[in-house]
């Protein structure tokens, strides 16, 4: 199965010249090397030119009268192959409920891109994580129809506060997303799971060879050039 790196700008940076600088380098570095995905904001997508570009939203619509918003038909049509969806950011901050993930899911399918599904639990602690999980999904997957999607468990508690999930706890989380799989009737083989939340360099592989996880989400380290470079080089 191929392993992936997705590098998850979110909101950075500031400035077209330093996204340009960004893209410049890692052009130079990645060479399309394993799977590196990069999904950096809407207005830097067209500076990805020759990369394996994703975007990190879209609206389920195939086009129409939303105003701000962007269709992954126009998504599609810019380069991109992936989308992310379902982030623990746009669920919580934009109470994005679990039927408005699965219509994005859907259009975005049938755009032709692959969906990168964002699942996780809110705690660390005191709270069933597997129902959590098992709800976003079912919610999403149920009754869909797809040739490719990838799942990457990010842990809520775990995301940009530089306290990373313990490997044994991650490669739990990632049995159980196969299980669900599983009583669904998808083949979880033919499902890459990544993991997300506080990667760096130091942990990164260790996520693949102990945890299990077939790739990493990767949020605020993937915009620190040397930092990103060392995660790509210990994984491929």
């Amino acid at each position: 199965m191929t392993t992936f790196i997705v590098a998850n700008w979110k909101m950075n940076p500031l400035t077209r010249k330093e996204a340009e600088e960004l893209f410049s380098f890692f052009k130079k570095t990645t060479d399309k090397r394993g799977k590196v995905i990069f999904c950096p904001p809407f207005p830097y997508l067209h500076l990805g030119e020759n990369l394996n570009l994703g975007a990190q939203n879209c609206f389920p619509e195939r086009k129409g009268s939303f105003t701000g918003e962007v269709s992954p038909y126009m998504l599609k049509d810019l380069g991109c192959d992936y989308v992310i969806i379902g982030h623990s950011e746009r669920r919580s901050v934009l109470g994005e409920d679990f039927f408005f993930v699965k219509r994005k899911v859907e259009t975005s399918i049938n755009a032709g891109l692959t969906p990168i599904l964002c699942v996780g639990e809110e705690k660390r602690e005191g709270t069933d994580a597997s129902g959590e999980i098992k709800e976003q999904i079912r919610s999403a997957l149920e009754r869909v129809s797809f040739k490719e999607i990838i799942i990457a468990y990010e842990p809520v508690f775990a995301i940009g506060t530089g306290s990373a999930c313990p490997i044994e706890v991650a490669a739990e989380r990632r049995f159980l997303i196969e299980d669900i799989l599983s009583q669904m009737k998808i083949e979880k083989d033919s499902v890459p799971i990544l993991y997300g939340g506080s990667v760096n360099a130091e942990n990164a592989k260790g996520y693949l060879l102990e945890g299990g996880f077939q790739g990493l989400l990767v949020g605020g380290a993937s915009l620190e050039k040397e930092e990103f470079t060392k995660i790509i080089e210990s994984v491929f």
